[in-house]
């Protein structure tokens, strides 16, 4: 044998048609081709049997896997983010509203939002609507006063998104199916008004979306028409008016009810004007107590 016929005779040992006697190792010895080539299909055979076996347990291991991991993702979720930068909590929002799928929940106590947010919103959430993502935003009653924001509710419901609006307080918070939330922040101090948490714990989103539910069945329809008079059947005053008074009669600051209302003092100070005129009084002492003697005061505005 030459050295050239080295690498033949690895090929020919491998594919078992020669043995080599460790006496006799430039010598090999030829064997029987049909034997040979049965060991062979049998191996390959027996290889095969079991490759398939192990692909036939592969879907059988992840459905068994499945469960746990279904049970586990459920349990708990991946936890918060906190995000400063403005920039990168318009991203996030961005991303994750364009990743929607079934539902949006926007809650925006702050009242009306400038031109340029509005027509960053109309692009962004008319594509939602355009997908078939369900789309309600929550308002202040402030925002029907301003011109802008009626506007912007009127195209969008036309697109088929929902509008209502709340006297009082409520949090701000963006709700995407149910599964990812943005929240402003309660636990860093003295962070930049636009700070906000990313909520990715599916138990957490579940009790935020069941609030923001709660607070949409307790607001008032809202198709971007002007305020018209929200007199209830068979009273004197309105909604916000009444409102105002409660928190007259209980000693609460007009400042405090202004920011809790989402109005200015102005406004406020013009609905007691009316307020007094309705009950022809003078000062806010007799307007209280007139107030807690009329049968206004019983009226459930919850």
């Amino acid at each position: 044998m030459t050295p050239e016929d080295g690498p033949v005779l690895a090929r020919l040992r491998e594919r078992g048609l020669v043995a080599v006697d460790a006496d006799l190792p430039d010598i090999p010895i030829a064997l029987d081709p049909q034997e040979a080539a049965r060991r062979q299909l049998d191996a390959d055979l027996r290889e095969m049997a079991a490759r398939a076996a192990r692909m036939a347990a592969i879907p059988e291991d992840a459905d068994e896997l499945s469960v746990h991991f279904e049970r586990a993702k459920w349990r708990s979720g991946r936890g918060s983010e906190f995000l400063t930068e403005p920039g990168l909590v318009n991203a996030r929002i961005e991303q994750a509203i364009s990743q929607a799928q079934s539902e949006l929940l926007m809650a925006q106590p702050g009242g009306p939002r400038s031109r340029e947010l509005l027509a960053i919103a109309m692009d962004r959430d008319g594509r939602a609507l355009e997908r078939g993502v369900s789309v309600r935003t929550l308002y202040r009653d402030s925002v029907r006063d301003d011109e802008a924001t009626r506007r912007w509710a009127r195209v969008m419901t036309g697109k088929g998104a929902q509008f209502r609006t709340l006297i009082g307080p409520f949090q701000r918070c963006i709700i995407v199916d149910r599964r990812t939330a943005f929240v402003s922040d309660h636990i860093v101090h003295s962070v930049p008004s636009h700070a906000a948490w990313h909520v990715l714990d599916r138990a957490a989103v579940a009790y935020m979306a069941e609030g923001f539910d709660q607070e949409w069945r307790r607001a008032e329809i809202w198709h971007g028409d002007p305020r018209a008079s929200d007199v209830a059947a068979g009273a004197r005053t309105t909604r916000l008016q009444r409102e105002i008074l409660r928190d007259t009669a209980a000693g609460i600051e007009q400042r405090i009810t202004a920011q809790r209302l989402g109005i200015g003092l102005r406004t406020l100070s013009k609905e007691i004007g009316k307020l007094r005129g309705l009950w022809q009084v003078s000062t806010l002492a007799e307007l209280t107590y007139r107030w807690a003697l009329s049968a206004e005061r019983l009226i459930d505005d919850v």
